[in-house]
């Protein structure tokens, strides 16, 4: 119908389909759902208008969206072992929103990781309404090993007496001492809020601890390491269940997405599979060799190694290519990425030195350790012919240079690496 009725629009769609074919995902946060995921997302369950919840709807015939999301709950709660789980959220904002709304007045405190060093913005950005509304006071990694020192957050927490601690993370590939950040909120008395939408894969399986266990609140993504739809939920102890389904509904959020709610019920039971583990598993796996071949290849890594499925790659400092640079001549060679700040980066927000690399994409496609040496091949062997032509076209090495992306040679060069890609993709389609 849509072909016949909207070709523009289709014509968008197989050009997105083949570039998701055709390149390595290694942005963090980007990964592929099944099938299964996309025809529920697609149902006529979108049909339905249902705000409220299970059997405390305001619109008449909910009886089979009731059982839609009792069914994403329950395998939510048997997935994390939760308390309680909210799965209406529709993407991040919403979600911690609700959080702060539910459990803290305009005005409280929240201790969190610092916005520069791996935050989102919704946990404190001075523009957002986390910071417009909250008094923000960050915590810091250590300036010698980039990794989160628990003792002066325990120091800070004891200063500042915050009403909730957020334990949370984008580009740290470190774990987190879970534990640890418990004893300090019951030291002063906060409510322990996590974050965990970038592991939250990890900690499905028990390949990483599960803050579920032992915070007060905890958010997440459902895509990610998921692999489930685009969305949210909230998981939390019983004792905070009314006010974060107060704040989601009708707080912050109205008339729910049940297409989507289904779509993720479907996931949920996707990972209650033993394949899921396995998949899991072999994401460390990918991201331990990976960073291990980037560093023999010169590249720095935040923290100089990764426990999880991500990490930071200096492209600067070693190679003298901006992330500008870098990123451009990835995507040529069908790698994509994305730039991201470290902490204490001496560079711009919005020209930072660090390529963030992830492995969940590509293990969703199965590849694995040979593909991976394979990949941080392809990629030094890209950023070493950048610098090789930025050496003879540009004085500036701290600044982008776009118009090498004008040289011929240069540009045949990247097609050769290009052609080395496209062969591991037609190996590990993603749908076909």
């Amino acid at each position: 119908m849509l072909k016949t009725n909207d070709p523009i629009l289709v014509n968008l769609i197989e050009k997105e389909a083949k570039r998701q074919e055709t390149e390595i995902e290694l942005i963090a946060s980007e990964n592929y759902v099944s099938r299964e995921v996309l025809e529920a997302n697609w149902s006529v369950l979108t049909n339905k208008y249902a705000e409220g919840y299970p059997k405390k709807r305001y619109y008449g015939w909910c009886e089979v969206i009731d059982e839609v999301e009792s069914l994403a709950i329950e395998r939510a709660k048997k997935l994390f072992k939760a308390e309680h789980v909210n799965v209406q959220p529709l993407s991040w904002s919403p979600a911690n929103m609700a959080v702060y709304l539910g459990v803290l007045k305009p005005g409280d405190k929240v201790l969190g990781f610092s916005l520069d060093q791996g935050w989102h913005l919704s946990h404190g950005h001075p523009l957002n309404f986390s910071g417009i509304l909250y008094e923000i006071v960050p915590y810091f990694v250590d300036k010698e090993t980039w990794e989160i020192d628990m003792d002066e957050v325990e120091k800070i927490a004891l200063k500042e007496k915050p009403q909730m601690i957020l334990a949370w993370f984008s580009a740290y590939s470190r774990d987190f001492n879970w534990k640890r950040f418990r004893e300090i909120a019951d030291k002063v008395g906060a409510i322990l809020m996590a974050d965990i939408a970038h592991i939250a894969g990890l900690i499905a399986w028990g390949v990483l601890e599960n803050p579920v266990l032992i915070c007060d609140i905890v958010t997440t993504t459902t895509h990610k390491t998921l692999r489930w739809p685009r969305g949210w939920m909230i998981m939390c102890k019983e004792k905070f269940a009314k006010q974060i389904d107060r704040a989601v509904f009708p707080g912050v959020q109205w008339g729910p997405h049940e297409n989507l709610i289904a779509a993720k019920a479907v996931a949920f039971g996707e990972a209650l599979k033993p394949e899921f583990k396995e998949y899991v598993k072999q994401v460390v796996k990918n991201a331990k060799i990976l960073a291990r071949d980037l560093q023999e290849n010169w590249f720095k890594i935040v923290s100089g190694w990764t426990d999880n499925h991500l990490m930071l790659v200096d492209v600067f400092s070693s190679f003298w290519v901006t992330w500008k640079e870098a990123e451009r001549a990835l995507e040529l060679v069908g790698l994509s990425t994305n730039k991201n700040m470290i902490p204490y980066d001496p560079r711009k927000p919005l020209d930072p030195s660090w390529i963030r690399l992830w492995t969940p994409a590509a293990t969703t496609r199965w590849m694995k350790e040979t593909e991976m040496q394979k990949i941080a091949k392809i990629f030094t062997e890209t950023i070493k012919v950048l610098k090789e032509f930025k050496w003879y076209d540009s004085k500036v090495e701290d600044k982008s240079n776009m118009e090498i992306f004008e040289n011929k040679e240069f540009l045949g060069k990247l097609e050769d690496l290009k052609k080395e890609v496209l062969e591991l993709c037609e190996r590990f389609p993603v749908y076909k």
